[in-house]
């Protein structure tokens, strides 16, 4: 059997190798999501010019909620304890219900750009609600590399061109910080609930509540013309319903393994992957300020992941 040495220790080859796969998978995972999540940004684009957000959402939510419940039989569900509902009913009252009407009806007010801004301030409020909630600590590094992403998401989203004017920044702009709160708070639930849940059962409770909470959209739905679904319009709804099983999924099932405040630098990966894939699937223009501003992000990420 051969060995590595480590830290002064003699270990197996083999075992070390199983440690660095154990470590990689979790952020495959959360690099994974952040694509899925990037991916929706041109999907929903298709899908809200044809029909009501609302019944975007319900059909997002109800088609994951169909694909994942057949494999729920395998999951455990007896880690509930009295007073978990405590953490439970925020966590999918904040993310998807809150964080996608607030978002929605903040994009009415404010332009994309000021909205993409406020968002890069989520892995800081996660870091440091961590930090006050989780005990986790703070690092140098892991500070210096969000602050770096940051700097790459604010520099990326005010390079974007707006495609309307903000009718009501104030509002537009608060009801986008109020999403970004709910986010950054999901987040901080899911990492206490995943020490004894299951990160996908979790994602299925996410995905019900969702699918419930959107169901006005079904009654919009039938007030729609049927000539509306084309083959792009199927694929983006689709699309946003692997994103919904997906994404949740695999972020939630990371965050079990990896502290709250790391893994929530990949979200600043989303906005990245969603200039890359408007750029690829709508066209849309990638300009050299933004392809530096993306390296920023990706190299700030990188930073993060290194620890104190």
């Amino acid at each position: 059997m051969r060995y590595l040495s480590i830290n002064r220790e003699m270990v197996p080859a083999e075992k070390q190798t199983a440690v660095d796969v154990g470590r990689l998978l979790p952020i495959a995972a959360l690099l994974s999501a952040a694509l899925l999540w990037g991916s929706s940004f041109s999907a929903m684009r298709v899908s809200v010019q044809a029909m009501s957000p609302w019944s975007v959402m319900w059909l997002r939510m109800v088609i994951a909620l169909a694909v994942i419940l057949p494999f729920s039989i395998r999951m455990k569900t007896n880690d509930y304890r009295k007073g978990d509902w405590r953490m439970l009913l925020p966590m999918v009252l904040l993310q998807p219900c809150l964080y996608f009407l607030l978002e929605a009806y903040a994009l009415k007010f404010t332009t994309s750009s000021q909205a993409g801004v406020i968002s890069a301030s989520v892995p800081l409020m996660v870091a440091v609600g961590a930090w006050l909630m989780l005990a986790e600590p703070l690092g140098r590094r892991t500070f210096a590399g969000l602050f770096l992403s940051v700097a790459g998401v604010a520099v990326l989203s005010l390079s974007g061109r707006a495609s309307a004017s903000a009718a009501n920044p104030l509002l537009g702009n608060g009801l986008e910080l109020c999403a970004m709160i709910s986010a950054a708070m999901n987040i901080i639930f899911v990492k206490r609930l995943c020490a004894r849940y299951n990160p996908w059962l979790l994602t299925i409770l996410q995905l019900a509540a969702g699918t419930l909470f959107f169901s006005p959209g079904l009654v919009l739905l039938f007030r729609q013309s049927p000539t509306m679904w084309t083959v792009p319009l199927i694929f983006s709804v689709l699309l946003l319903a692997v994103v919904s099983v997906g994404a949740f999924g695999l972020y939630n099932w990371a965050m079990s393994r990896v502290p709250a405040s790391r893994a929530s630098a990949f979200i600043n990966l989303v906005p990245v992957a969603a200039v890359a894939f408007g750029w690829m699937v709508l066209g849309e223009a990638l300009s050299s300020v933004q392809c530096v501003a993306a390296v920023s992000v990706i190299v700030g990420v990188a930073i993060s992941q290194k620890g104190a």
